[in-house]
């Protein structure tokens, strides 16, 4: 059986270093994070690097994900220095959009380009815009060159709950209703056996509206089979159920980072084997302390240079008959 590890991670600000040239960094992005650029020095991003570096490279087993989405990245020149880090010997490629937002915070994804080959033409991305644009979806298909199966990816990074929960809501609720819409055409046009998997730091829970009423996220892997919406099939209850988080927020232990499946891989029938046991938190020695494994972050402002990021990881295994 052909299998894809598929990751995905929040890497926390990874910003340009402070003195970036203008090329990389346009005068007013400039203006807008300089507070957070203060100790951003090319020392410090370098730390900052070899640090996520040394968590991606322990993944699946020392050979590194297949497939990793991310989040909270400036430009592809940070993301260049992160695959030119990595020591998998993996030919890692990047599939990324430069969303233009206030904090110059981006979704992309890493992909083995020996494993697979992005199609181009099927790349779409739906900016988040809150007076000014502020996250985004991104969906790249890429096609496995062992099988010539295509899997759909479908980047998250929704709107933060910093003006309170329930005053953000409503922008996520917009997000998720956005996302069922993107799903619901992806299976018009590749048919309901499309190979969809969604991901992304959503700043909601499993169980929120944004979630459940809205984007259609579920917990009933039928419903999704069965069911005559675009449903997706949320593969993180079973590690809310243990009480795991892949964030804390003042002590509060959150699920936010997720991955949804469409019906072409939640139907057991199909040519692709969900593997629900593997659904996990990347773990490694350094990355957590506290009570709830809280994520040791890399921070800002005044930088840990013993830190990661405020996410955990998330993967899981998809195989492939």
């Amino acid at each position: 059986m052909h299998t894809h590890y598929i990751s995905w991670w929040n890497l926390e600000n990874l910003f340009d270093e402070k003195d970036a040239p203008l090329s990389r960094r346009p005068d007013d992005l400039k203006r807008k994070i300089q507070a957070d650029l203060k100790n951003w020095t090319p020392e410090v991003l370098s730390r900052k690097i070899t640090q996520l570096a040394s968590v991606i490279n322990q993944m699946n087993n020392g050979l590194g994900p297949d497939i990793l989405g991310v989040c909270e990245v400036e430009n592809a020149h940070v993301l260049n220095l992160l695959i030119n880090s990595l020591q998998s010997g993996r030919n890692y490629g990047i599939i990324h959009h430069d969303m233009g937002d206030k904090r110059g915070i981006d979704v992309a994804f890493i992909y083995d380009q020996n494993r697979y080959t992005f199609n181009s033409n099927e790349f779409f991305h739906h900016t988040v815009v809150k007076r000014y644009p502020t996250r985004e979806i991104v969906q790249a298909t890429v096609v496995s060159q062992a099988t010539g199966n295509e899997i759909i990816l479908v980047g998250n990074h929704w709107p933060s709950r910093s003006a309170g929960q329930y005053e953000s809501e409503p922008y996520r609720i917009i997000t998720g209703e956005t996302l069922s819409y993107f799903i619901e055409r992806i299976q018009e046009v590749k048919g309901n056996d499309a190979a969809i998997v969604v991901m992304g730091d959503f700043n909601d829970e499993p169980f929120n509206r944004s979630l459940t009423d809205y984007a259609q996220s579920v917990m009933d892997r039928d419903k999704v089979v069965y069911g005559r919406n675009p449903y997706l099939y949320n593969l993180m209850w079973p590690l809310l159920g243990q009480r795991k988080a892949s964030y804390v927020y003042s002590g509060s232990p959150m699920m936010i980072d997720q991955f949804m499946v469409g019906k072409g891989i939640a139907k057991k029938s199909g040519k692709y084997v969900l593997e629900e046991s593997s659904v996990k938190l990347e773990i490694f020695d350094g990355m957590v302390s506290g009570r709830y494994d809280t994520p040791v972050r890399f921070g800002q402002e005044k930088p840990n240079l013993n830190g990661y990021s405020d996410h955990l990881p998330i993967s899981f295994m998809l195989g492939e008959k």
